[in-house]
């Protein structure tokens, strides 16, 4: 018999289990991405790279040919991490960067987080490199973008019929939350859903200032 038990499901995120590496989010990138506007690819950016520092889940960054051709980092990520090392690379793969793996190796996590541009190219060569090597693959699909709607679902679609679980900005931040009990979180994550979080954000203004409302509290 199947028993129930008050236990969060293993292929879940929590802020020990899992790395996050934020990929060529460049402005040369995202010029020709169409599949998501600028607003919203830069909005959700920012909402993982907090979620990311709120919770302090180890974070790579690396960009692509970041001083002759595609420009800096999103300042919505370099200003989360003002102190943070981005690795610059010249492959397309970021996975065939041998720093990238040193540092893989150094957060010694099996779950893998994923996000960047673009989709069919900066995220579904290190997703199935890291899925044919034995670690679990997530996808931010809506911290992703390429240069059509088409380009960005058949990507999804590859990765995921290798296995990668797809998923979005605010779902991860609120994975990592998961108890609107835990206090020594709940505040900055109020905070950043405001923010970024869209409708969500606006129905958590709404309920505080109306009726100072606050989940599990």
């Amino acid at each position: 018999m199947t028993t129930a038990k008050a236990v969060p499901g293993r292929t879940l995120l929590d802020p020990a289990n899992h790395t996050l590496i934020m990929i060529d989010h460049q402005s040369q990138m995202s010029f020709a991405t169409k599949s998501i506007d600028a607003v919203s690819l830069r909005n959700n950016v920012a909402l993982v790279a907090k979620a990311a520092r709120e919770f302090k889940v180890p974070a790579i960054l690396t960009t692509v040919a970041e001083k002759s051709f595609s420009g800096p980092i999103f300042d919505e990520i370099r200003s989360v991490f003002p102190e943070h090392r981005v690795i610059d690379r010249t492959t397309m793969n970021t996975w065939e960067d041998e720093r990238i793996a040193v540092e893989v190796n150094r957060a010694g996590k099996d779950k893998i987080v994923f996000a960047g541009l673009w989709t069919s190219v900066c995220i579904v060569g290190p997703v199935l490199s890291a899925l044919d090597q034995g670690f679990k693959a997530y996808v931010i699909a809506d911290a992703c973008g390429d240069v059509s709607d088409e380009a960005h679902e058949r990507a999804m679609q590859r990765m995921i019929q290798q296995g990668a679980r797809p998923m979005t900005a605010l779902q991860y931040l609120l994975e990592l939350q998961r108890d609107w009990a835990r206090g020594e979180t709940y505040d900055e994550t109020v905070r950043t859903s405001i923010a970024h979080g869209g409708a969500y954000g606006l129905g958590l203004i709404y309920a505080k200032t109306m009726f100072n409302a606050s989940e599990g509290h």
